[in-house]
């Protein structure tokens, strides 16, 4: 007598053809959406696109060595780099101390951190003439204790940089630091790591991604800073002249000087984001 064997049937649930990778299909976008993306990427892309045209490409060369352009870009350069410097030197602590810690003052904290975000810059070069002015609140006494004028000076314009910068790698880190897993924290606290030797060898190669995205944010953002330079830092030449300060002084009277002073600015900004895109824009990134 043969045995009947049950038939077996394939629920949608487990059925091959849902569950085969082969069958996954990329998700299409709809013109609901297509529509403003395009319309929010011609917005960005259309002022960009008439300044390269509007360039003086012929004349390149000679207008950037006769206005001072590459004393302009090497202090940009320079105050950008040690402004970024000094962000991490002190956000990646804070970042660490907003991601850990959980107390209501944290919140007020974080607020009161990524203030500057939304501060116009003027307004923090006056408050940063207020604090650290000759005659402002803890300049006064930078003055009188240690002979040090802030105002008007190259430091002024990487504490300017600094201010206006900071924050963008404090809320990057912090995320970086919310998402790192905190199991390999408290293993290595269990072998015997004291805090900071956790921090410094377990927490910061786990947030090394957001670490350098954080950094890259910083440093644009203080490549291109104005308005608390030139109120805190004032505008003087191979002093405190950073390049958007000069383009704006060759906006007044050379339009075509200030066309090809955007342009390499904008060359300098896109070429460093181009070279660590893969870095700190990958899959992954503050994991």
């Amino acid at each position: 007598m043969s045995r009947i064997r049950p038939s077996v049937t394939s629920s949608p649930l487990t059925s091959p053809s849902l569950t085969s990778p082969s069958t996954t299909h990329r998700p299409r976008i709809t013109w609901p959406l297509a529509v403003p993306a395009t319309a929010g990427a011609l917005f960005l892309l259309i002022p960009l696109a008439a300044l390269l045209l509007r360039a003086p490409w012929r004349h390149l060369p000679g207008i950037l060595t006769g206005t001072g352009a590459l004393g302009a870009l090497r202090l940009s350069l320079l105050c950008a780099t040690a402004a970024t410097l000094c962000s991490l030197a002190l956000g990646v602590p804070l970042a660490w101390v907003l991601a850990r810690t959980d107390h209501p003052a944290t919140t007020v904290l974080r607020a009161l951190v990524t203030l500057p975000l939304v501060l116009p810059p003027v307004v923090g070069g006056v408050a940063l003439l207020l604090a650290l002015g000759r005659t402002g609140l803890v300049g006064r006494h930078l003055a009188t204790w240690f002979g040090v004028s802030l105002p008007f000076t190259t430091a002024a314009v990487v504490v300017a940089e600094t201010f206006v910068a900071m924050p963008f790698l404090v809320i990057t880190v912090e995320g970086a630091l919310r998402s790192a897993d905190r199991d390999l924290e408290e293993a290595a606290a269990t072998l015997g790591s004291g805090p900071f030797a956790t921090f410094r060898r377990v927490t910061l190669p786990l947030a090394a991604p957001g670490l350098l995205a954080g950094g890259v944010l910083a440093w644009a953002r203080a490549l291109g800073e104005f308005g608390a330079t030139i109120t805190f830092a004032g505008n003087f030449p191979d002093v405190t002249r950073t390049m958007p300060l000069t383009v704006y002084l060759a906006l007044e009277s050379d339009p075509d000087a200030a066309v090809a002073l955007s342009l390499v600015l904008l060359a300098t900004s896109v070429a460093v984001l181009a070279l660590l895109r893969g870095t700190w824009m990958a899959p992954g990134t503050g994991r």
